[in-house]
């Protein structure tokens, strides 16, 4: 006889889980287990040398302009004219090399650094806030509490930032030689001091900037208002999110673990279910918005792309795009491993998503030209010239051949499924992940500025068209009250507030959708609506019920997008047969 039932698993279902287990649990017996070489390394290449790339930045050019002053007054009039035409001609090829090396180094650690401690030190008060004075907002209007909390933020970091930079100052230094580079062993300290100082400065501008954005900004509000009707065309966008596949048929989810569902059959349900729903009244997409695998293993996404193929209708109505799970769970089975910058895990995972994703909807979405940055190309004319490449680097997980893919999966977004006419609905798809090499931090999200550069070149080719906005994060956090302080670091975008305000200039004919959080959400940001989708799959165990939401949208006046009211479905646990079962086995 069974001594247990295995389909309930064990103690190891529940190792990465913070529903089981509190974060501190899990980071005590990550910190046991991680490698510490693996850890210096990984911190070398993402941090310190960054770092010194930037910090000797003003020695280099000031040791090279030094020695060119040098030479020139040595030489005749012609001869220094001469010599000032090459010194131009190398400087035009070479300069801009290390300006565009320089950038990159300074917007790394910006991501790494400035602008996750600006969202933590924001978040944080505002937590603090809201728990001290936020109980009822009826007494003090919680978006007042967030306007304070920011601008808090802003003078904080404004404060910390020059006393670092003002601490540092000494030990820093800007002007360098020929003959200090030769001993550049020397320079180290300074180097330090000066990426220090440069950083420290940035962050005390930067957060005034971010802070002072942030309290004249709308405020998000929970929005309780919808259009009844509409006498005109509608659009009705089924809006899944975080479905989780996982590779087994009793397999349980990193976040739930034994608090969750198993296996993969109520997504079966949830697709039987629309099927039903759209022989009844059409479904025009359905949107599933990140985190379709938990773990971003092959296995995971043969099982979700077998369930959506059982359904021909509705994947040709489906867009996915991907979360974090997809992208930045570096082993499942042990949140302490860390991926190295340079490690083909990270490449994989990225490479078997856009797979799915070129499955799924290549021939109906576009992407941008790298040259002329028009869509005019479809997802799959765009990777068709690496697919050999891509096909024998996953075959062989080769370092070399991972070279490049990255910029190849950064080219492919936004996405943009155009609109039927010129006044219908498009939809702009986003990928909102950071480039995490560590299971741990693997949710934190940002949108790249480059994206955002083309999300607007796309919506100009379009000034008639109402937008969908899909990404996998939510843009900020919403306007209640969180039980932890855990809830709200660490899972919204970095810059989110950015974000919502580059959306602004068009906000009345766009939607944001959104999920990640598990949670139904509805607001608004001024005129900018933001929906959150709730977990289908993740809120329940198996005899739990769990529910999706259908939203209609429909063209108003002047370019506007309205939202009616939103249709709940729900889909029922399923009870097992716990009896029989254990008799098959005794």
């Amino acid at each position: 006889m069974l001594l247990f039932d295995p389909r309930q698993g064990d103690v190891e279902d529940d190792a990465s889980s913070p529903k089981s287990r509190s974060l501190l649990a899990i980071a005590g017996s990550l910190f046991a287990e991680i490698s510490l070489p693996k850890l210096a390394f990984a911190w070398t290449l993402s941090i310190l040398l960054p770092a010194v790339l930037l910090g000797s930045a003003p020695l280099i050019a000031t040791a090279w302009f030094a020695k060119v002053s040098q030479i020139t007054a040595e030489l005749t009039e012609f001869g220094a004219a001469l010599l000032l035409l090459t010194v131009v001609a190398l400087g035009w090829i070479g300069w801009r090399p290390l300006l565009r090396t320089i950038e990159a180094n300074f917007w790394a650690l910006n991501a790494l650094a400035i602008q996750p401690a600006y969202a933590f030190c924001r978040e944080a008060m505002r937590y603090s806030i809201e728990q001290i004075f936020g109980k009822d907002s009826r007494i003090v209007p919680r978006a007042r509490l967030r306007e304070v909390s920011s601008a808090g933020a802003a003078i904080i970091l404004c404060a910390f930032g020059v006393a670092i930079a003002a601490l540092t100052w000494p030990a820093s230094r800007w002007i360098g030689t020929v003959t200090d580079l030769l001993s550049f062993h020397y320079l180290i300290v300074p180097i330090l001091a000066n990426t220090v100082v440069v950083m420290s400065a940035y962050l005390a501008i930067a957060s005034l900037i971010w802070g002072f954005a942030d309290v004249t900004m709308d405020q998000p509000t929970d929005l309780r208002t919808f259009e009844s009707t509409s006498d005109g065309p509608t659009w009705r966008i089924v809006h899944l999110s975080d479905v989780h596949f996982v590779g087994e048929r009793y397999g349980f989810r990193i976040e739930c673990g034994r608090n969750g569902p198993r296996g993969n059959v109520r997504f079966t349900d949830i697709m039987a279910r629309i099927e039903a729903i759209h022989r009844v009244r059409p479904i025009d997409i359905i949107l599933l918005s990140g985190d379709m695998t938990d773990a971003g293993r092959a296995a995971e996404w043969a099982e979700f792309l077998d369930a959506v193929a059982q359904h021909p209708a509705l994947a040709d109505r489906m867009i996915i795009l991907p979360g974090n799970h997809d992208l930045n769970i570096v082993d499942r089975l042990n949140p302490a491993r860390l991926d190295l910058p340079f490690s083909p895990g990270k490449r994989l995972r990225q490479m078997r998503t856009l797979s799915a994703i070129a499955a799924m909807q290549g021939q109906r979405v576009r992407v941008a030209d790298p040259r002329s940055g028009k869509f005019e190309r479809t997802l799959a004319e765009a990777v068709a010239p690496f697919r050999k490449r891509i096909a024998a680097f996953v075959d062989s997980g080769s370092v070399r051949l991972s070279i490049g893919l990255g910029q190849v999966w950064d080219d492919q977004f936004p996405m943009m499924l155009p609109p039927a006419s010129e006044d219908g609905l498009g939809i702009a798809i986003l990928n909102s992940n950071t480039e995490a090499h560590f299971s741990f931090t693997n949710a934190l999200g940002m949108i790249s500025t480059g994206q955002m550069h083309r999300l607007a070149a796309a919506i100009r080719q379009f000034p008639r068209a109402r937008w969908i906005v899909a990404l996998h994060h939510h843009v900020m956090e919403y306007p209640r009250s969180m039980a932890a302080l855990s809830e709200r670091i660490g899972t919204a975008l970095v810059n989110g507030s950015w974000f919502v305000r580059s959306l602004k200039s068009f906000a009345a004919r766009a939607v944001v959708m959104h999920g990640h959080r598990h949670i139904d959400w509805i607001g608004a940001c001024g005129k900018l609506r933001i929906i959150s989708a709730p977990s289908p799959v993740m809120g329940a165990k198996n005899d739990g019920m769990t529910y999706f939401l259908i939203h209609t949208f429909a063209p108003g006046p002047d370019g506007q997008i309205y939202l009616l009211t939103p249709e709940r479905v729900e889909i029922a646990g399923v009870k097992e047969d716990r009896e029989s079962y254990l008799a098959d086995g005794a």
